[in-house]
């Protein structure tokens, strides 16, 4: 019983700083999602919009205070292409 016990512990012990370090290692957080890295994904979800449309859908979305950045609802009263009042 208690070479089970240990062999449990170890294991979430060996998985759980696994998972911290594939965590730590994949924040790239001075690079952020760029225009460019993004495009291709873009381009595949929205096949018949030009270049120009999927920049400004980009700038709608990720521009400061808007809805790709992490500030909730603050974004929802402005007027872009993904929010036409």
């Amino acid at each position: 019983m208690k070479k089970w016990a240990i062999g449990v512990l170890s294991s979430a012990l060996i998985l759980g700083a696994g998972t911290a370090v594939l965590a730590a290692g994949t924040n790239n957080s001075g690079e952020g999602n760029t225009f460019e890295k993004i495009l291709p994904f873009m381009q595949e979800k929205h096949p018949d919009s030009s270049n120009e449309d999927l920049q400004e859908m980009y700038n709608s979305c990720h521009k400061d205070g808007e809805m790709m950045e992490g500030t909730g609802n603050e974004g929802m009263d402005s007027e872009n292409m993904m929010n036409p009042l």
